[in-house]
């Protein structure tokens, strides 16, 4: 099942169950795909489902944040509903020890030793994460491992 079928089936249980704050949010994550679909002119493959649904999940984050620098209680429930949904559909991330022992293999293949080496390290590792680990995260782990 793709993932546009399984946010359309989640959509009818959604419709039948009468929850419609996960309605809401489930169709607007329809509509980001429909749209990133028109605007490629044909279907989008798994990578670029997760790209739409990574930067979904990353908008919703920062949302979060300032809900809670601005102390926002109403919304900031609201918000993390939101990211739980949409965060649901995303593949199992990555753990710590994961990410750096991924991280130190890019950084022994690519042979960097400075910080100059920086760029090249990112680009092994970013197509292994996306979607399965926040870039902010691997950014901090890339630079600490570096150093």
């Amino acid at each position: 099942m793709t993932l546009f079928e399984e946010i359309n089936s989640d959509i009818k249980i959604a419709m039948k169950s009468k929850d419609k704050e996960a309605l809401a949010i489930l169709r607007i994550v329809k509509a980001l795909l429909q749209n990133e679909e028109i605007a490629k002119g044909s279907k989008l493959n798994s990578d670029e489902e997760l790209t739409v649904l990574s930067r979904e999940v990353k908008q919703r984050k920062e949302a979060l944040t300032e809900f809670e620098k601005a102390g926002r209680q109403d919304l900031i429930a609201q918000a993390q509903n939101a990211l739980d949904i949409v965060s649901k559909y995303l593949p199992t991330q990555l753990s710590d020890e994961e990410l750096e022992t991924l991280i130190q293999n890019a950084i022994d293949t690519s042979g960097a030793t400075s910080m100059k080496d920086f760029g090249k390290v990112m680009g092994i590792v970013m197509p292994q994460t996306k979607g399965k680990a926040d870039g902010q995260k691997v950014n901090a782990l890339v630079k600490q491992l570096i150093s």
